[in-house]
């Protein structure tokens, strides 16, 4: 199979020729082989997404190491083992359950793993994430501040598959308020609000217009995926 590394390079150029620099770019690399990585690698571009920890972690194993893996899937608790000694970033986190296993595999590599809550924007129930009330009950509770090996950073949300942009928008306006109140009234240090995900190839454009500062790209950099197999 004949790649054009010379496409891929001028897709992700012309990308980051659109956007301001202060936004970071995750180049989402799920079924992509480690060719086509390298070659964006080799430009200079260094956030990776992956959704697979098996995938991942051979990926991981393949490449340089000062490439910053997020995981942008819905990662399950008995899989965090396998990617704490190296991830840079955890997009999608939804539970305390998981915190706390990010917390007790990181303490092992004796790191701080930083993430991100999730939270439910989208019109679709087969969207992961903590509603609002959750939220709040989750970021006060006196579990999540006993937590020392993680840091939550920012909030990551998805909005609904829809045609409809200005139900895309508020959606992606109702997440940045939530992001701005609790960068104002927290005061817990576990909690930092820096990172700000959301927009993906599809939608990005109003995701940055609505405050997002790390836009999640796949299918504009890479082009359709053609395996659709599961790692």
């Amino acid at each position: 199979m004949h790649i054009d590394m010379n496409a891929l390079k001028d897709n992700l150029q012309k990308l980051k020729n659109q956007i301001p620099t202060d936004i970071t770019i995750i180049a989402v690399s799920k079924f992509q082989p480690i060719e086509k990585i390298k070659a964006l690698y080799d430009t200079g571009h260094r956030d990776f997404g992956e959704n697979y920890v098996q995938e991942l972690v051979e990926k991981y194993e393949q490449l340089p190491k000062d490439i910053r893996w997020h995981f942008v899937g819905h990662l399950q608790s008995n899989k965090v083992k396998y990617i704490a000694s190296f991830i840079h970033l955890i997009h999608g986190v939804d539970n305390l359950k998981l915190l706390k296993e990010i917390n007790k595999q990181a303490a092992k590599y004796n790191r701080t793993v930083s993430c991100l809550l999730q939270i439910h924007i989208a019109k679709e129930e087969t969207k992961f994430g903590l509603s609002k009330e959750e939220y709040f009950q989750l970021i006060s509770s006196e579990e999540l501040k006993a937590l020392k090996n993680i840091k939550i950073i920012g909030l990551m949300g998805m909005a609904t598959n829809t045609d409809n942009q200005e139900q895309i928008k508020k959606e992606f306006t109702e997440l940045k308020e939530l992001f701005d109140y609790t960068q104002k009234h927290n005061h817990s240090e576990i909690i930092q609000m820096q990172v700000l995900s959301m927009g993906m190839s599809n939608d990005y454009s109003i995701a940055i217009e609505c405050g997002s500062n790390m836009i999640r790209i796949g299918t504009l950099i890479f082009g359709e995926r053609k395996s659709i197999h599961k790692i």
